[in-house]
């Protein structure tokens, strides 16, 4: 019997294979795609996240991030990172540098899906894998959670993510986020010929509609399409709890409201290490609280700017005021570090 048993080989599931392997557990990962695993994200890597790899023993490259801009229009707002940088990188590039660092520490690498979770009082068994606990880190549909009886059901009017990249020279080493009525596109450098573009919003619609709403980014985006659409949502989902008996969730599969303020990857290595250091202090009662206090500047910013961005109104005037009031958008900014 092994001491952890992970769900999901994404940066969540590998970060608390690693983390557990960092505290002398033994973990195996479940997952059933090959590396590298891609999906529809950002990219973007917050400081935190960026000293969050590191402290794992994870050096990584790409595009350095000095700040974050909002675009609308003619009118701009930006801030920059206080004392350390954030990281454009590849989804793919990150998760190979998880999967080998995960290797090296011995952790396996099982391939397969988790079914049936059957638990006793000392034992979670899963995919046919005796463990002493269960990490659920299979994503922002989660199938465990959802066996698990943990998922809420979905709110109407949910917001969907596009993403593709463009074969071009970054024209800038900032986070880019241009609001329009529809919803907002993230620009992120990745490399020095190619930029990633994701594009958030509740209208269902094809990625090139959406991009004709941005008409200065779209006359930045010189270069060939790179890459494919790929597509997420709907994002936000609601958890009841984030334990239940041996199983603990984390990264989205412990509940995600949206990805407006990029921290998906930070708040996935975040929540992964404290799920580990609450099983190795014998203590995953503390998880829940753990995870409320890590995630709840993410969720009160990400809330207010939702909210504000429901109503076309508000929305106009989220930029203009982040313009007008320079520190107040600096101190948001620095906050996400």
């Amino acid at each position: 019997m092994i001491d952890v048993l992970v769900a999901g080989g994404g940066p969540a599931g590998l970060a608390a294979a690693i983390h557990a392997a960092l505290a002398g557990l033994e973990a195996a990962v479940i997952e059933p795609r090959t590396t590298p695993v891609d999906k529809a994200c950002g990219e973007g890597v917050m400081p935190g996240g960026v000293a969050a790899l590191r402290a794992l023993g994870i050096e990584v490259t790409g595009r350095e991030l000095r700040g974050i801009r909002y675009v609308d229009g003619t009118t701009r707002a930006e801030a920059s990172f206080r004392g350390h940088s954030g990281l454009g990188i590849r989804r793919t590039t990150l998760h190979s540098a998880l999967h080998q660092r995960a290797l090296d520490l011995g952790v396996r690498i099982l391939p397969g899906k988790v079914g049936e979770v059957r638990q006793s009082a000392d034992t979670v068994t899963a995919a046919g894998t005796m463990a002493r606990w269960l990490i659920a880190a299979d994503g922002l549909h989660s199938p465990v959670r959802r066996r698990l009886g943990l998922e809420l059901p979905a709110l109407p009017h949910g917001r969907y993510g596009l993403r593709r990249h463009y074969r071009v020279e970054p024209w800038t080493d900032y986070v880019e986020v241009h609001w329009s009525r529809h919803g907002e596109a993230y620009v992120t450098p990745i490399g020095h010929d190619l930029v990633g573009v994701a594009i958030l919003s509740r209208s269902r619609r094809g990625y090139d509609e959406h991009l004709a709403a941005f008409p200065a980014l779209t006359a930045a985006l010189r270069g060939p399409a790179a890459t494919a659409v790929r597509g997420a949502g709907p994002l936000r989902q609601r958890v009841r709890h984030r334990t239940a008996g041996r199983v603990l969730l984390v990264g989205d599969a412990a509940g995600y409201l949206d990805a407006l303020t990029g921290e998906g990857i930070a708040l996935a290595l975040a929540t992964s290490g404290a799920a580990i250091r609450c099983l190795a202090a014998g203590q995953p009662a503390a998880y829940e609280r753990a995870w409320t206090r890590l995630t709840r500047r993410h969720r009160l910013l990400t809330g207010a700017l939702l909210a504000a961005s429901r109503r076309p109104g508000a929305a106009r005037l989220i930029v203009p005021a982040a313009s007008r009031m320079p520190p107040v958008f600096s101190a948001a900014v620095r906050a996400l570090q």
